[in-house]
């Protein structure tokens, strides 16, 4: 039986395409469809398959030659872990199928521009489309829940982490760049009352042109928002209520206030600044709005006051009368360390070991080239990807050199692996007990072409 690690191509496309599959059926070579396999009461389409793939080849995914053999045998696996999942009596409730539906519509409509282009590409409503998705989504997150309860259990041992290791031929060892943990802990200057003030009396003033006529919203938008996303777009957005991660809450609540064509009064935000919003229009959760936005400027004793704030955070650290994480968690005004503490993540991988090449912020790499390990910097003046002016400290936690993969300098990256494997090994012991409890038949002329399915086979007819 195949590992969890084996599979990952598959489950990659399985994970991405439910929605597009269906919903870019225009631009798709026709598939002579048919059934290929069946389990239990649950029947796998050719077109399932082979959709997949073509999906993932648009999405400029690499795809082995035998995909439609991995794609197929994750799909008899995932059918067996969803119908195991029904019998345990998993919980999955429908408000979290419909999240993963809005989550994937979402996901397609920034892709192609707009809701009305994905409707135009699919040839169907975005209800019809999450219908016909709907069954795959629900089959896919009962299978992974099953999945985690039969791993959620397994540990590693240093012991087994050695032995592990110990296993890899020394001459396919992988070779790692230099890679560097770096904190960082900011605080926004906040502007004076006085120019707040001066700056929400601007937006009203805005407001009364556009109302009267003088100007419009979109013109106005790309003559003074300091919103570098929709300025050249007239400050357009298109939005949904539920995407609170992504959108300043004040933002978002004003916005689904408004009725079709009205415009907001200045609205304040902590996080970037004045907000004037007007709605285009409204669909339910999804919205097309305008947005101008403007930001009171900063002057020297705001960003002395700021300053003043991390003199002191960093004294506290260096002192030793506080770690680096406890002085970010009071002092940082970073919304990041709240979720992902206050290191910077990988892109890669979504760890805090970050390849140099990976920083797009040169100001912060030429810092970092100043520093050594265990390194806190002064408090250093900066302005953000937003545009936004800060204070931050930075702190050098670590920098490793290039070299090739050893048990001292990489164990937790080891240890996840040796892991990862040891899952792969009890989900496969549990799928070797579990099959031949299902129906399981497999198309004759598939299981010919993929000898890795007949394994699957529980019946005693070899294909139908």
């Amino acid at each position: 039986m195949q590992s969890i690690k084996k599979l990952t191509f598959a489950f990659v496309l399985t994970t991405v395409t439910a929605v597009a599959a269906k919903a870019q059926g225009t631009g798709m070579k026709v598939i002579a469809d048919k059934i290929i396999a069946v389990v239990g009461d649950k029947i796998i389409l050719r077109s399932d398959i082979y959709n997949s793939i073509d999906d993932a080849k648009r999405q400029g995914q690499e795809v082995p030659a035998n995909a439609n053999c991995m794609m197929m045998e994750q799909a008899v696996v995932q059918k067996v872990l969803m119908l195991q999942a029904q019998k345990d009596s998993l919980p999955l409730s429908d408000e979290d199928v419909e999240a993963e539906l809005n989550q994937r519509i979402r996901y397609y409509v920034n892709q192609l521009g707009s809701e009305q282009a994905l409707v135009d590409m699919a040839g169907k409503s975005i209800y019809q489309i999450k219908d016909d998705a709907r069954e795959s989504v629900r089959e896919r997150k009962l299978a992974e829940a099953m999945q985690r309860k039969i791993v959620e259990n397994i540990r590693i041992t240093p012991q087994e982490v050695n032995v592990f290791f110990d296993r890899i031929p020394k001459d396919s060892l992988p070779y790692f760049e230099s890679e560097l943990e770096i904190g960082q802990i900011i605080a926004y200057p906040k502007a004076s009352s006085d120019l707040e003030e001066y700056i929400a009396s601007e937006m009203q003033n805005y407001k009364r042109q556009i109302e009267s006529g003088r100007v419009t919203f979109e013109a106005l938008a790309k003559r003074v928002s300091e919103d570098p996303g929709s300025k050249d777009r007239g400050g357009q957005y298109e939005i949904n209520r539920n995407d609170k991660g992504m959108w300043d809450p004040v933002f978002l609540q004003t916005s689904f206030r408004l009725k079709a064509g009205e415009i907001s009064s200045p609205v304040k935000s902590n996080k970037f600044g004045f907000f004037l919003i007007q709605m285009v229009e409204r669909k339910g959760d999804n919205a097309i709005i305008r947005m101008i936005l403007r930001t009171a400027p900063i002057t020297d004793e705001e960003i002395r006051l700021a300053t003043a704030k991390l003199d002191s955070a960093r004294n506290l650290i260096t002192t030793e009368k506080m770690t680096f994480n406890d002085a970010a968690s009071k002092f940082s005004e970073d919304e990041a360390v709240k979720f992902n503490g206050p290191y910077i993540l990988s892109n890669r991988d979504g760890s805090p070991y970050v390849r140099i090449d990976e920083l797009l912020d040169k100001e912060l790499v030429n810092t970092l080239s100043k520093m050594k390990v265990g390194d806190i910097t002064k408090p250093i003046v900066y302005t953000n990807e937003q545009g936004k002016k800060g204070v931050r400290l930075v702190y050098l936690k670590s920098r490793s050199n290039p070299h090739i993969m050893n048990i001292q300098d990489d164990y937790s990256k080891i240890s996840a692996e040796a892991l990862e494997e040891k899952k792969g090994l009890a989900l496969d012991r549990w799928l070797k007990a579990k099959i031949p409890t299902y129906y399981i038949m497999i198309d004759k002329e598939t299981s010919t072409e993929c000898e890795s399915l007949q394994k699957f086979n529980t019946t005693e007819k070899a294909g139908f």
